[in-house]
């Protein structure tokens, strides 16, 4: 089996993962960070959902091998020390979540979604300006599906903090 290196949450790793792998598999079952959820294991639901070199990415679509070197966010890692991120804050203050499934894989959309716009990177939504708008949310969170219905108080957490990095 091929050894892969990779910097998680970053700490440098090393693992022996089958070729056939994918990221998500290789964090939760060889890593044991079971932060990052497999929901429907198909890419449509975005539980899976970590940042590589400050893109997100549904893990599960994504074979291991192929992050030689790279780095990568999950949940564990948006923490500030021994606190939560602005973020997660405002998702506890916002009332962002029921069940909790889909949050680690929505706290990290929300963060890389975050920092897209600060970029000014634009969406399928986006005229001339990138700006943070509810819509312009709601479009860039639509790879995040949350049966619980916390919609609302999701989009709210992130414009509470989008004066703030997340």
């Amino acid at each position: 089996m091929p050894s892969i290196s990779l910097t998680v949450n970053g700490e440098p790793v090393s693992a022996e993962a089958d070729v056939r792998t994918s990221l998500l598999d290789l964090l939760r079952e060889t890593l044991g960070m079971t932060g990052t959820k497999k929901g429907c294991d198909h890419g449509q639901c975005g539980a899976c959902t970590v940042i590589v070199n400050g893109t997100r990415i549904n893990s599960c679509l994504s074979l291991a091998v192929g992050h030689e070197g790279d780095t990568v966010t999950t949940v564990e890692g948006l923490a500030e020390g021994n606190g939560l991120s602005p973020l997660q804050k405002a998702f506890v203050t916002q009332d962002a979540f029921q069940c909790g499934y889909c949050t680690p894989g929505q706290l990290c959309s929300a963060t890389a979604l975050l920092n897209e716009i600060a970029r000014g990177e634009p969406s399928v939504v986006t005229d001339e300006r990138v700006r943070l708008s509810e819509e312009e949310i709601r479009e860039r969170m639509s790879g995040n599906l949350c049966r619980c219905g916390a919609y609302n108080n999701i989009v709210d957490a992130i414009l509470s903090v989008a004066g703030e990095p997340a």
